[in-house]
């Protein structure tokens, strides 16, 4: 988990927000006025606890998570949201260490790669001799379904190997 998924999980939207909002329970949400803009005859403001977000479909049209609240309402950049949220969670923050920086650089490109092979094998499944003999034997003997083999990331490896 992620810090700021660990500060999103320790952190309720609806007692963050109700400090600047009264807030009244609208079935599983809550609605009242936004904060953002003065004025307002229609509470027209919404906190849905279930996905962490809040929304106002009046002026500003503005929405988002705990951290766009705080960016918005004390006009502060994301670093900033971020301290003050984790300490109020009680997650430490910390600076990303050289080797921990080397790891997180080596896991994404990994993943990147992991993901060009994706494509290349999906490319080789659909889109050559072999591969549509492949498709055909999934979809019509196996009774996969395109869903499945997209959702899967089923491709088809070539049974030899050119050097470009």
């Amino acid at each position: 988990m992620s810090v700021i998924d660990e500060i999103k999980a320790r952190i309720d939207i609806v007692e963050l927000v109700s400090e600047t909002v009264q807030l009244r329970r609208t079935g599983k949400n809550y609605s009242g006025f936004c904060p953002f803009h003065p004025n307002q005859r229609t509470p027209a403001f919404a906190v849905f606890p279930d996905s962490g977000t809040w929304r106002c479909f009046g002026q500003c049209n503005e929405g988002g998570d705990i951290f766009k609240f705080m960016m918005k309402k004390e006009g502060w950049d994301f670093p900033e949201a971020l301290r003050y949220l984790a300490d109020r969670a009680g997650v430490q923050l910390h600076v990303p260490t050289e080797q921990e920086k080397f790891a997180a650089e080596e896991h994404e490109n990994l993943r990147v790669l992991l993901e060009e092979a994706v494509t290349f094998y999906r490319h080789q499944l659909m889109n050559t001799p072999a591969g549509k003999l492949a498709l055909d034997y999934l979809i019509q003997k196996r009774g996969l379904k395109n869903e499945t083999l997209e959702a899967f990331g089923i491709g088809y490896a070539p049974n030899a190997w050119k050097p470009r």
